[in-house]
C-alpha cells in the first residue's frame, strides 16, 4: 500500500503516478505522468481489490503531448488578447489563488483546439457525437474546479469576440445548460455582472478587461427547460389548446429569454453525462425510461436551437463521461468527443480532492446485490489513510 497517497503539487503536471499491479495487488511509485483513460470494471472487481482493467484513451494522449509542446513554445498562433489571458493565468505574481495545473491544462487544450496552427493540430480530428454541431468534452474529477475553467473559457470566447468582432471562431453568447436547481443556482458566478462572480474572486481577468468581458451575455439553464411537446403528445392530450407542436424558431426564443436573437451561440453542458445523443437502434441496455426522455429532451433541445440560432461549439464538463447505462462503463458509453482528461486518482494525488473517507458521491448505480458503490475498490487502498488533510 503506497505510504502517501499524495505525490505531486496541483500547480504542477504530474512527474509521477502510483501503478496498480493487478497480478501482485500491490502499488508501485513509478516515474511519469498516469496515461489518461478510465478503468471497466471487470468480473475480478467484485472482489475488493481489483479495480478492474484500465483502457488508455489514445485520442487525449495525443492530444495532451501537442499541447505541452506548444505551452513550451509560447502558445504560437494565438490571438493578442488570448495571449494576454494565458499569461495572466501564469503569472504567479498576478495571483493570490493559482490555478491549478489541470484547469490550465483543460483551458488551454480547447484554445488548442481552436487557435494553434492548424500545422499543430494535423491527424486530430475529434468525432462527432452524431449530431449537426461540434462537442468537444473536458473529462475533470470533482472537485478539480470545473466552474473555473468555464469562467475561463467564457472570458477566452467573449474577449476575443469584444476585440474582434468579425472573427467567427468565436461568440460572446453563452447558454449554460445544468442538471438541476442547486447547480443552476451555483453557476450564477458566470455571469459577468453578478456580484461574487468568478471573474473578479478568481482574477480570471486583467482589470483592465473586466468591462469589455460585460459584453457578454451569459444564460443558464435548468435541461427541464429545454422541454417541448409534440404533436403526437399534444394529440394525446385532450386539451382545448389545439395550436400545436411550437415551431424551432418560437422553441428557441422561449428557451433563450435574454439571449432570444442572438446567432451563433456557445454551449456549455455541466455535468455533461447526462446529454448523450441517443442512438437509433440504442445499443444502450438497461437504460431507464427517464434518462432516455432527459437525454433525448437535453440534446434534441439542442438541435432545435442550432436549427434556429447555430451552435457556433458546444463544451462538455463531466468527471464521468459515459452513457449511464445501468451497466459498467463500458467502452461502447463512453463520449469518444473527450479532450483533455484529469481523473479522479490524479486529483487524490495532486491533493484535490480530500481522500475519501467513508463515501464518495458518484453518479454510478449501486450494485443491487451488495448495495455497494461503483468506487468502492478505492476505499481498500485509503482506509488507512483517512484522517490526513
Amino acid at each position: 500500500k503506497p505510504d502517501r497517497l499524495i505525490i505531486t503539487s496541483p500547480y504542477e503536471e504530474p512527474k509521477k503516478h502510483w501503478h496498480y499491479d493487478r497480478e501482485t495487488r500491490s502499488f508501485e511509485l513509478k516515474d511519469g505522468r498516469r496515461k489518461a483513460g478510465y478503468t471497466i470494471a471487470s468480473e475480478a472487481s467484485r472482489s475488493f481489490d481489483d479495480p478492474g482493467i484500465f483502457k488508455e484513451l489514445p485520442q487525449v494522449n495525443q492530444i495532451r503531448k501537442r499541447v505541452k509542446a506548444w505551452r513550451e513554445a509560447g502558445y504560437p498562433g494565438v490571438s493578442g488578447i488570448t495571449k494576454r489571458l494565458l499569461e495572466h493565468w501564469n503569472d504567479p505574481d498576478q495571483r493570490e489563488l493559482r490555478l491549478f495545473f489541470c484547469q490550465l491544462e483543460a483551458i488551454e487544450t480547447l484554445i488548442w483546439l481552436t487557435e494553434a496552427p492548424p500545422s499543430d493540430r494535423v491527424g486530430i480530428e475529434v468525432p462527432s457525437d452524431g449530431g449537426p454541431f461540434q462537442r468537444l468534452c473536458s473529462k475533470m474529477a470533482t472537485g478539480s474546479g470545473k466552474t473555473i475553467v468555464m469562467a475561463m473559457l467564457i472570458a477566452w470566447q467573449a474577449l476575443n469576440k469584444a476585440t474582434y468582432p468579425q472573427d467567427p471562431i468565436f461568440s460572446k453568447y453563452v447558454f449554460v445548460v445544468a442538471p438541476g436547481l442547486t447547480v443552476k443556482s451555483r453557476l450564477q458566478v458566470l455571469i459577468p455582472s453578478q456580484p461574487g462572480n468568478y471573474y473578479e474572486e478568481f482574477n480570471i481577468v486583467p482589470s483592465g478587461l473586466l468591462d469589455k468581458l460585460r459584453q457578454a451575455k451569459v444564460v443558464i439553464r435548468n435541461w427541464q427547460a429545454l422541454n417541448w411537446e409534440t404533436d403526437e403528445r399534444l394529440a394525446k392530450k385532450k386539451s382545448v389548446d389545439k395550436r400545436g407542436a411550437k415551431s424551432d424558431e418560437a422553441y428557441a426564443r422561449e428557451v433563450l429569454g435574454e439571449l432570444a436573437t442572438a446567432k451563433n451561440l456557445l454551449v456549455i453542458n455541466d455535468e455533461a453525462h447526462h446529454a448523450w445523443r441517443v442512438p437509433a437502434e440504442s445499443k444502450f441496455k438497461g437504460l431507464k425510461k427517464e434518462d432516455i426522455e432527459e437525454a433525448t429532451k437535453w440534446v434534441g433541445g439542442l438541435d432545435r436551437i442550432h436549427k434556429a440560432r447555430g451552435i457556433l461549439a458546444c463544451y462538455d464538463f463531466t468527471a464521468t463521461p459515459f452513457v449511464p447505462s445501468g451497466k459498467k462503463s463500458s467502452e461502447e458509453a463512453l463520449f469518444p468527443w473527450i479532450v483533455s482528461d484529469f481523473g479522479l486518482n490524479d486529483a487524490i494525488e495532486s491533493g484535490l480532492v480530500k481522500t475519501p473517507r467513508v463515501v464518495i458521491r458518484d453518479d454510478g448505480v449501486p450494485d443491487s446485490k451488495s448495495y455497494r458503490s461503483k468506487l468502492y475498490h478505492i476505499y481498500e487502498h485509503v482506509r488507512d489513510d483517512l484522517n490526513r488533510k
